[in-house]
């Protein structure tokens, strides 16, 4: 059975193989208080799920879900506030 398979590393080497630019590591770290709220409403749920559900637990998720989404509101402010800031008349 013959290999089939790429015999110039150009061919397969070129988009993995790069650091990432500038404009990606500013959108990383532009949605990462976002990402960090999100961790934590996973964790939250993940602890919930090793007993019984009880009030400490119900308060842990709904806290995390909250910071969560108020990290969503204030990315969605900011990327919108970006797009429209050179703005129309």
């Amino acid at each position: 059975m013959k290999h089939i398979g790429a015999v110039q590393a150009i061919v397969t080497a070129d988009v993995f193989d790069r650091e990432p630019t500038a404009a990606e590591l500013d959108a990383i770290e532009l949605e990462s208080p976002l990402i960090l709220a999100e961790v934590d409403l996973l964790d939250a749920q993940i602890k919930a799920m090793d007993h019984p559900e009880n009030e400490v637990d119900t308060r842990r998720i709904r806290r995390a879900r909250n910071r969560m989404l108020d990290a969503r509101r204030d990315l969605a402010n900011r990327t919108a506030g970006a797009s429209t800031a050179g703005g129309a008349a």
